[in-house]
């Protein structure tokens, strides 16, 4: 992976470089990047997976070798178990374990009948070399006899001899018997004998099998051309090797004896080479079953996979040049031609048209560029108008401004001028006059001062007071007003002029024609959604039928209104929504002859504005 990273950064200052180039030459660039760089990309996935998969292979393959032949050793050693068992449990071995005195006449006769029955079961299989009785108390009974050069006691100083198991199953070590004229490597199956009488232990038995059908078995494993198969017992001592002089010898490699509980598993050892080691474990044997195979055997595969890829990308590459230089000639000598066109227009000359050869992109290109020759000259001719009209607009601009501020100048004067009229009706004591001039300049000031699309709730509520208090002028005792406003929302967020509409609707649809007085109440009301309600409600006439309607209909109405009737009452609807979201908004309830009740829906938020009695503040 780090030469793959290598590789891309080097291509990487290559695309840099070549980025003031001729075409010619990034075409060039571009192929062998866009023929090499997937190429070696599949090439180093392919090599590792392959690589993996032939290691994953050996590893499935020696396995099942490895398993097939310790299932047949397994089958082949179970037999001697049996014949170990015949032994114990026969009445001649029964009766020389019960012998107390050894020097008597009976006793030799003992001895003899178990050597008799130990040959007998001896000859009756051709795999079997010896069978030693060996008693605590040094008494020995040996099939091979004076042929035996290797004395019974010494059995007691090897190291197996203590981890016989006290248990009396059956215990496998790897050792040599030592004849007359040569030495022979055996697998001595060794069971402790018991007491009949007390149950204690008396001695060992030991069955030594030679390796005529354990190396048969052995031989038949073919792991690789250099590999081989071995066998270590439960001490790690050479069972089987082909090597006949390790038989029985200490493995030399402590990796060859795994500390885990693992019943197979592989690893790779390097010492003078490397080796690739796969395992397995027989519990019932004790025995570990292995094959070694150098994995310079299991790269041969690999690298013969290596050298196909890159003969495959070298071939691609030269593929790739010679069929990359026929397609960018045909790609290019039609872009130079029209480049030379280009620079024709370039230079005022705009009667010149390219020929158009194909239909393909190129092709396109070409007539769409005469195309764009034959607009830019009628483009020319209406550049002037053009100009024309950006002044023309930038004269409609300036008077725009110009409207924008006399809209800002009339209010400061009207405001002035109800100063004016307030304190003229103080001079001539007119009270009424000076609270109606002053509450109307309050209006304008709340209108120029606060710019702000939302307010408190009881700055809102305050303006709309100063409203019903100059009504009051006009209408008199014909309504009264309450407002029902909690402490929690006198500080919520509301949007600016979002009663006053409501309440001058009122006057419009309630006072008129209503013979009784109309009382007209504002109040809030908590929601469920985390939002709250403004209801201002009236007594009068109400609306009918066709005129809610008309009413409903505009608040349905998406675009923003021009003018028309109840244009306020649709205003504010659509601010709501454009300041809270499509949740909140405006619903109106009336009937003829029992009143309207309006709806404000509006999300529960404090306000953060200054406080309205610094915008009453003169200046």
């Amino acid at each position: 992976m780090k030469a793959l990273w290598e590789k891309l950064t080097e291509y990487i200052h290559i695309l840099i470089l070549v980025r003031n180039r001729p075409l010619m030459v990034k075409l060039f660039v571009f192929s062998t990047f866009l023929v090499i760089f997937p190429i070696l990309v599949v090439a180093v996935i392919a090599y590792y997976q392959s690589s993996v998969e032939l290691e994953e292979e050996t590893k499935r393959f020696s396995l099942q070798v490895i398993q097939q032949v310790e299932t047949h050793i397994e089958y082949y050693l179970r037999d001697f178990e049996i014949t170990n068992l015949k032994i114990t449990n026969s009445p001649e071995m029964i009766a020389f374990l019960k012998i107390k005195n050894f020097h008597t006449t009976e006793a030799d006769a003992m001895r003899k009948s178990v050597l008799s029955m130990l040959k007998n079961v001896k000859f009756s299989r051709a795999d079997i070399s010896n069978i030693t009785v060996l008693l605590d108390n040094n008494q020995v009974v040996d099939t091979l006899g004076a042929r035996n050069y290797y004395p019974a006691e010494k059995l007691r100083d090897e190291y197996w001899y203590p981890s016989v198991p006290k248990n009396g199953l059956p215990m496998l070590v790897s050792r040599t018997i030592k004849l007359k004229n040569k030495e022979e490597p055996v697998i001595s199956m060794v069971r402790r004998l018991y007491s009949p009488d007390t149950l204690q232990p008396v001695g060992i038995l030991v069955i030594d099998i030679n390796f005529k059908r354990i190396e048969e078995m052995s031989d038949k494993v073919s792991v690789s051309r250099n590999g081989y198969f071995f066998i270590l017992d439960s001490n790690g001592h050479y069972v089987y090797h082909p090597d006949p002089e390790k038989l029985g010898e200490k493995a030399e490699f402590t990796h060859l004896m795994p500390t885990d509980a693992k019943e197979s598993g592989t690893f790779l050892l390097k010492n003078e080479k490397e080796e690739f080691f796969t395992y397995t474990f027989s519990p019932d044997l004790g025995w570990r079953f292995f094959t070694s195979t150098p994995y310079s055997d299991m790269t041969t595969g690999i690298m013969q996979i290596g050298k196909t890829l890159t003969w495959t990308v070298a071939i691609s590459l030269v593929l790739a040049y010679v069929l990359g230089y026929g397609f960018a000639t045909s790609l290019v000598r039609p872009i130079k031609r029209l480049q030379a066109f280009m620079k024709n227009v370039e230079i005022g000359n705009l009667s010149r048209r390219v020929k158009v050869e194909t239909k393909d992109e190129i092709g396109q290109l070409s007539a769409g560029f005469n195309k764009m020759v034959e607009k830019l000259s009628r483009l020319l001719e209406e550049v002037y108008f053009a100009r024309l009209r950006e002044t023309e607009m930038c004269l409609r601009q300036k008077e725009m401004e110009l409207k924008v501020l006399q809209s800002q100048i009339n209010p400061h004067f009207l405001y002035n001028s109800l100063e004016t009229m307030r304190g003229m009706a103080l001079e001539r004591d007119m009270e009424d006059l000076s609270m109606m001039a002053s509450s109307l300049g309050q209006l304008l000031r709340y209108n120029l001062k606060h710019d702000s699309p939302t307010v408190a709730l009881r700055e809102e509520l305050r303006f709309c007071e100063m409203y019903l208090q100059i009504q009051k002028y006009r209408f008199g005792d014909r309504f009264e007003y309450r407002f029902d406003i909690p402490d929690w929302a006198t500080e919520m967020q509301v949007l600016k002029f979002s009663l006053q509409p409501f309440v001058e609707n009122c006057f419009k649809h309630g006072i008129g024609s209503a013979a009784e007085k109309v009382k007209i109440t504002i109040s809030v009301a908590r929601s469920s959604d985390s939002s709250f309600v403004i209801l201002i409600k009236d007594t009068g006439t109400g609306m009918s039928a066709e005129t809610l309607q008309s009413v409903r209909r505009n608040l349905n109405r998406t675009e923003t209104a021009g003018g028309g009737p109840n244009i306020g009452i649709a205003n504010v609807h659509r601010r709501i929504i454009h300041l809270f979201g499509s949740k909140f908004g405006v619903g109106i309830q009336s009937k003829p002859g029992t009143g309207t009740e309006i709806m404000i829906k509006m999300p529960m938020a404090k306000s953060k504005e200054e406080d309205y009695e610094q915008h009453l503040v003169g200046g």
